[in-house]
Parts: C-alpha cells; structure tokens; sequence
C-alpha cells in the first residue's frame, strides 16, 4: 500500500480593480513512501479492463480451461525461443569468424538442451502445436524458418526434442484475427498477464487484443442468435 502525507497546501489570492474576488487555486502536495520530492500526483500502473469471460455451454468452458492450461505451460519455453534467438543472432552479428560463430552458436544450444529439452519431450501433441503458435507470435518467425537457419541454432534442438515426436506442422502460423482458437490463446495470455500468473512479452505482431475482443465478441454474438 502506498503511504504519503500531506505537506502542505498553497492558496493564493488577489483582486481586481473592482474587488472581484478571483477564484482561489489550491493545490495538495504528497510525499510517496520511500521518496523525498513533493508530487502533486501519483503514477499508477495501467490497468487493463477484459471482458468478463461467457460461454455457450459448460463443454465451451471446459475447452477453454484445457488450453488455458496447455498455454500457460508453454508460453515459458516460447518466450525462452524469443529471448535466446535476439540474443543469439545480436551476439553472431558481433563475431567475424565462421568458426568462432559455429562454436558460440553451439554453446548456446547445448545450454538450452541441458536446461529444456527434457521438459519439450514431456509436451502432448497440442501443446507442441502450441508451442510453435506462440514462437510465431513472439518472434514472428514460423518454427520451420528458425531451423531452417543454420546460424539459429535451433535445428538439432528441435528434431531433437520435439518436432520429430509430434506430429505438428511447424510452418503453423499465429493469426488471433483471423483463427478462434488463437484468439482464445491471447485471451489467456492477457489475463495471465494481467494476474501476474505469466510474464508479460509481447508479440511482435500487429494486431490489437481489445479490438480483437470486440470482434469475436460480436461473432459469437451473431452465432448464437441465428
């Protein structure tokens, strides 16, 4: 909770030639907690405002639960793609030699294999496809192009681990405007934000969540009363 004292308040007055009394100005001052500098205002973190959630029928309900919990597990390791990749290729622009970007690409991936690659194997064949859903919405890469790329890293990584036991596509594209279900993956990502359940990053992609809302909003509207 934050604390603050009142300080002090300025009032101040003055008068026209005709004695008309000017309206009086007064402004309050506060002292945050832990600060010393006066403020007249106190920044606040945004606040995002989501739909409540509705559902056609309880089978609706728990389909959304069963990816919201496939997509919490998951968003982690995506989120680890995204940060590794900018890192990774940032790092490989600096090197000059061939040999020295082949060793620091490989030292790269076997820490991401030692720390993940037990865990991606554990992955069901939905939650794969997710997987390779929200690697495009962070990095804005489909997972076939990141192993495409020699210089990536990831190519051993992903036959490795995951790709080569599931039967996923990994040219899967992340389109909430267009696809309902990826939509309702966002959704649970904006709410995991929001309580503080996931870490925030996000996606590379232009798209607006809350105008996404409005519009499947109104389409699931649109189906219910035809």
């Amino acid at each position: 909770m934050l604390g603050f004292n009142a300080v002090g308040q300025k009032s101040t007055r003055s008068f026209q030639k005709d004695s008309v009394e000017n309206d009086t100005i007064e402004k309050m001052y506060m002292i945050i907690e832990g600060d010393s500098v006066p403020r007249e205002a106190i920044d606040l973190e945004e606040v995002v405002l989501l739909r409540k959630l509705k559902f056609g029928s309880n089978l609706d309900r728990k389909r959304y639960l069963i990816l919201r919990r496939k997509t919490r597990k998951v968003y982690p390791y995506a989120k680890l793609a995204s940060e590794r990749l900018v890192e990774l290729n940032s790092r490989l622009d600096d090197i000059k030699t061939k040999r020295a970007r082949k060793k620091y690409t490989k030292i790269v991936q076997d820490y991401i294999e030692d720390e993940f690659s037990a865990e991606l194997k554990k992955l069901t064949r939905t939650e794969g496809q997710i997987l390779v859903k929200l690697i495009h919405r962070q990095t804005g890469i489909t997972t076939y192009d990141l192993v495409k790329e020699l210089k990536s890293g990831w190519r051993a990584f992903w036959y490795n681990t995951t790709a080569s036991m599931f039967d996923i596509s990994l040219k899967e594209e992340y389109h909430p405007e267009s696809n309902q279900e990826d939509f309702l993956i966002e959704d649970i990502l904006q709410r995991s934000f929001r309580d503080n359940i996931l870490e925030r990053q996000d996606s590379v992609l232009d798209f607006e969540y809350l105008e996404l809302s409005d519009k499947w909003n109104k389409t699931s509207s649109g189906k219910k009363s035809s």
